[in-house]
């Protein structure tokens, strides 16, 4: 059986004993945190669940900011690593709690961490579930990476941007398909951006969001498109270029 197909004892132990560390930290900084009334602490399902979170950790935010920071990035990227649902009321939160600016260098800062620790444990052991989960579409991906090398960065920064690939497929199938630690890091921090700007803003007005189906119009997601093609313009260009040279001098030999 072919090594991609297969999840040694080894991989699952090294997953397990992630997850433990991760919910090791998870605990310290609850036990860290100064006594209160925790009962409405939970991963917040829908926006109904996220506004009673928002109104509880409004007042406790200014007392206990720096313990809200910290214990809002370790959840943020442990959902990130393990891709657990729900990162985008995470970023709405981060709107509502902090504000535009300081929402958005959050979020950008925790997503991409989170992103970053999913690609190395990807890297690690992720090989045998990227194969099982997307066979054909990891075979597209690596074939577009080798064709795009020397633009690599403009290519990643065009699927971050764009919803061409889902970002959770990207983690972990980057490291698997040899994009290099550097470019993902790049276009992850820069290309989570735009879409980071749009949760966030939505978040200051979380009272006026009705549905999560309005964060992204029609209007916007043909935004993020042209964005994504800015960014991918270079490569497109780059290889017209070189087939205009090939064509050349094939009519210069003929």
């Amino acid at each position: 059986m072919a090594r991609e197909d297969r999840f040694p004892v080894w991989e699952a132990a090294l997953l397990a004993g992630v997850a433990a560390t991760f919910a090791a930290g998870l605990v310290g900084v609850y036990v860290s945190m100064p006594h209160s009334d925790y009962s409405f602490l939970k991963l917040p399902r829908d926006l109904q669940e996220l506004q009673v979170l928002t109104d509880h950790l409004e007042v406790y935010t200014c007392d206990y900011t720096v313990q809200v920071l910290v214990g809002y990035c370790f959840v943020y990227i442990f959902m990130q690593t393990f891709m657990i649902p729900g990162t985008i009321f995470m970023s709405l939160l981060a709107g509502a709690l902090f504000g535009q600016l300081g929402g958005l260098v959050l979020v950008v800062f925790a997503a991409t961490a989170g992103a970053s620790s999913c690609y190395f444990l990807s890297k690690l052991v992720g090989k045998p579930l990227v194969f099982s989960l997307w066979p054909d579409k990891v075979r597209f991906f690596q074939k577009q990476v080798a064709n795009r090398r020397e633009k690599l960065l403009n290519y990643m920064l065009f699927l971050r941007v764009t919803p061409a690939l889902p970002n959770t497929f990207i983690n972990l199938a980057s490291p698997i398909v040899d994009v290099p630690y550097h470019i993902f890091l790049l276009a992850t921090a820069i290309g989570l951006i735009p879409a980071a700007y749009v949760t966030v803003r939505a978040g200051i007005a979380l009272s006026d969001l009705r549905s999560l189906n309005d964060l992204y119009d029609p209007q916007l997601i043909a935004l993020l498109f042209l964005i994504g093609v800015v960014s991918v313009m270079p490569t497109l260009l780059s290889k017209n270029e070189t087939q205009d040279k090939a064509s050349d001098m094939a009519a210069s030999t003929n």
